[in-house]
């Protein structure tokens, strides 16, 4: 496998189109945009491969079904299983830090509070793999059953631009994947 992505959000209808699943919306449509075969249950997780393109380099597609805060219990075996090096693993997630629409691409870095980060940092042994922050603002507190309740909420904003946010993050990481390094 030459790369792994991860999805990062929570199973179950009762987090379907909030805040903290982007991960996994963003990982779905980059399964379907590649024509991979129906995800299956492995590594804790949902999980499908194949090719990113004709000729393009083999992906493996993974959305952890352990919670957030434990995806790394789902990651860590599939690296290990695949073989995937470390800056091959590519972790989509919701950034409270970026305004609403923003995507940035990174290695590494500082894990911001966000735990399922640190579950993956815990699993992989270090926090050197890359990363697809997709930005969905804050809200105007920093107590954190504030923060969780936005977080956990369902997007106030409008269907079509969360679905741009989703294109444009799923672009960030197909060009991440094709060109081998952040852009």
């Amino acid at each position: 496998m030459d790369w792994l992505v991860v999805g990062l959000g929570n199973p179950g209808d009762r987090y379907a189109g909030t805040r903290h699943n982007v991960g996994f919306e963003v990982a779905r449509a980059l399964a379907e945009r590649w024509e991979l075969p129906r995800a299956r249950k492995r590594y804790a997780g949902l999980y499908t491969d194949g090719r990113s393109g004709p000729g393009g380099p083999r992906v493996g597609v993974l959305l952890p079904q352990t919670f957030m805060n434990d995806a790394g219990r789902s990651a860590g075996p599939a690296r290990g299983a695949l073989g995937v090096e470390l800056e091959r693993i590519v972790v989509v997630h919701d950034e409270i830090d970026l305004p609403f629409g923003e995507v940035r691409t990174r290695l590494g870095g500082g894990l911001a509070g966000h735990n399922g980060l640190k579950s993956l940092k815990r699993e992989l042994g270090s926090p050197e793999f890359h990363r697809v922050r997709v930005g969905v603002d804050r809200p105007d507190s920093t107590d954190p059953e504030i923060v969780a309740g936005y977080v956990l909420g369902r997007f106030r904003e409008s269907r079509d631009e969360v679905a741009e946010l989703i294109e444009r993050a799923a672009r960030a990481t197909e060009d991440l994947v094709s060109l081998g390094s952040a852009p």
